[in-house]
């Protein structure tokens, strides 16, 4: 079930910032309740944000994928801004993480989409296309190491650095008191190496979402999974992927090496590339919106009717 209509306290006003097309609303997918934005009509495309972001970190390919002649879905994740924010590291599973996900699809009146993913939402994504092959037509991939590479590159010591706040925010309670202190730093930190640089109001926006109660712990909440994960587990998740598959990677990411891009063969053997952007950072769809948005476009161009 969908209901539409005012978001509520803490909205976005995604229609006063990307235009009287876009729809909001909100989808009940099992025990959660997954806010959204939508845009356009034909083939869906989902985007899933990482983190810190929530579905306005692709406020910038919305518009132009819905000219394109999609229909864009873009969530907010558990956790996040106004989607639930359930309690208990539990809760923020790799299987529940997924599940909302194929679920919104199917909410959304689709069997399958369009997949594109950042950062966290492109570890979903890549979860959501081994486990449920059936739901992922194409897989796009911005700034997110394909899980095997991921545990590889944390066995080194050049990666660990990069990381280290995976294991800080394993820490009870003291990663909630830090994000919160002085304006939120902590979380604004992240985005610094964007270029441009993010405004002001959009700073403001993000600071909005993070303030939503109980929002910071969800988040983080990501990390104490991840971590608490054991490596047996993990490894048993990992299947080959059938979706055509594109990775699209910002080369002055501070957080991911470079080396982390390509995965391997045997687990993703419809690979259509890798597409590097030399200037881009981890902030890879902010840095280089129209490169991106023509890069998703292309690649998602065989769903569209043969008339578009």
């Amino acid at each position: 079930m969908s209901t539409t209509g005012d978001p509520g306290s803490g909205a976005s006003e995604a229609s006063a910032l990307l235009g009287s097309d876009v729809r909001e609303g909100y989808a009940e997918v099992g025990d959660a309740r997954l806010h959204y934005v939508e845009a356009g009509q034909g083939p869906l495309v989902v985007l899933l944000h990482g983190f810190p972001e929530f579905w306005y970190g692709w406020r910038l390919q919305i518009a132009p994928l819905a000219a394109a002649g999609f229909r864009v879905v873009a969530p907010d994740l558990r956790g996040y801004n106004l989607s639930s924010r359930p309690k208990g590291v539990k809760a923020y599973d790799a299987d529940q993480l997924t599940a909302d996900i194929g679920g919104l699809i199917k909410e959304r009146g689709a069997t399958s989409a369009l997949l594109a993913g950042h950062d966290w939402g492109g570890t979903v994504a890549w979860d959501l296309a081994m486990s449920h092959p059936e739901l992922v037509d194409r897989l796009a991939i911005l700034n997110a190491a394909h899980p095997r590479k991921l545990s590889q590159g944390l066995h080194h010591p050049g990666q660990l650095r990069k990381s280290w706040y995976f294991f800080f925010f394993d820490l009870p309670d003291l990663p909630e008191s830090v994000v919160h202190a002085n304006r939120w730093h902590f979380f604004r930190h992240f985005l610094h190496d964007a270029r441009p640089a993010y405004t002001p109001e959009e700073i403001d926006r993000y600071i909005q979402a993070w303030s939503q109660p109980g929002a910071a712990t969800g988040m983080i909440n990501y990390y104490r999974s991840s971590v608490r994960t054991s490596p047996k587990k993990a490894a048993a998740a990992l299947g080959p992927i059938s979706a055509p598959t594109l990775v699209i990677w910002g080369q002055r990411d501070h957080y991911l090496g470079p080396e982390l891009a390509e995965p391997e063969h045997d687990d993703v053997p419809n690979l259509d590339r890798v597409e590097r952007l030399p200037d881009a950072s981890h902030w890879v769809h902010h840095d280089e919106a129209e490169r991106v948005n023509q890069l998703l476009t292309d690649f998602f161009a065989p769903a569209l009717p043969a008339s578009n």
